[in-house]
């Protein structure tokens, strides 16, 4: 069997198109780009999207390792994850491909899938184009082949052990590191809260400014953990534009808005059929039930916390319904 690594390998020998990009493949799935879209194809279909569109999801997929769950790239292409090992799919959650028994499926390794997808991230993005940034903050992806932009794709996702900020653990944002407060968020207060610890409990007690820390993100639709208790993950996260992704649940979403407002689809998991519209406005806490996939806009940059349960255990309990899909009942 081919590794991914070696399907890279092999990729990065192959002889550009007349446009400068390589194509890739990973099992019988197939990847090439031109100017504006990238084209996949497998056996028995094709697919086209913009390359925009592509490249932002792709990027999220990589960056979340697979995320949880499924990364519906659109209503036809993604990745589930299981984790250790993910499925590719074109049409799997579809329900016309699904009535017409069009859907194809393979299943990889973990690591050989994300062999391929970095190496196509890394040859498809463009010079001055950042696949995790707003609109207003990036350049174009479209055009003939032109550089690389290695220093924004390869960007690591910040995780917190306990907490931001405590020693030893992901520092606090601030200019001097690089972090400037974003553009949309120049009124929020950047002072710091006074912690005055019993001796014995420096290193136990901390806080810090939650806003301010979100307000210095220079990504979005990129939950990061700022806070770990066991299983349970406080991700902060700046969004602005379109969620690059249709999240697909394996477990519970927990939603806190924290400003401005996000309008969501939410849509059954598997089919696609319209299940709510709804829109969180500051201070608004919405469940995202295990049986849903979403998909968000936010017409201004806006914060929101996300609650995670990282528990491995969920994703077979819910599948085998031990679990309700919803966490609460009214």
């Amino acid at each position: 069997m081919t590794t991914g690594q070696e399907v890279a390998m092999m990729a990065e020998e192959q002889t550009t198109n007349e446009y400068g990009y390589r194509s890739f493949a990973v099992g019988g799935f197939k990847f090439a780009r031109d100017e504006y879209f990238a084209h996949v194809a497998w056996p028995g279909g094709t697919h086209t999207m913009s390359v925009d569109a592509f490249l932002r999801a792709l990027m999220r997929d990589i960056s979340w390792s697979f995320f949880y769950g499924v990364v519906n790239f659109d209503q036809v292409f993604g990745t589930t994850n299981h984790y250790g090992n993910v499925d590719v799919f074109a049409g799997l959650y579809n329900a016309g491909y699904r009535a017409q028994n069009k859907q194809h499926c393979e299943n990889f390794k973990t690591e050989e899938v994300r062999a391929v997808f970095e190496a196509m991230l890394d040859d498809w993005t463009n010079e001055g184009f950042d696949p995790f940034a707003a609109p207003e903050e990036t350049g174009t992806p479209f055009g003939p082949k032109r550089g690389n932009n290695r220093a924004a794709i390869n960007r690591k996702r910040l995780v917190a052990n306990r907490m931001t900020g405590m020693k030893a653990d992901i520092p606090l944002r601030s200019d001097a590191a690089g972090n400037v407060v974003n553009r949309q968020f120049a009124d929020v207060p950047q002072d710091q809260p006074e912690v005055h610890a019993e001796a014995g409990f420096e290193d136990e007690v901390h806080a810090f400014n939650f806003f301010a820390y979100v307000s210095r993100s220079d990504v979005t639709w990129n939950p990061s953990v700022c806070s770990a208790v066991k299983d349970s993950q406080v991700c902060a996260t700046t969004e602005e534009f379109i969620l690059p992704i249709i999240h697909g649940n394996d477990r519970v979403e927990w939603f806190v808005q924290l400003s401005d407002e996000i309008h969501w689809d939410i849509q059954d998991r598997d089919t696609g059929a319209p299940r709510a519209r709804v829109v969180m406005k500051a201070g608004d806490v919405a469940a995202m039930p295990a049986d849903i996939r979403h998909q968000g806009y936010s017409p201004k940059r806006s914060m929101l916390l996300v609650w995670e349960n990282n528990d491995a255990t969920l994703p077979e309990l819910y599948a085998n319904k031990k679990l309700k899909p919803n966490p609460v009942d009214f």
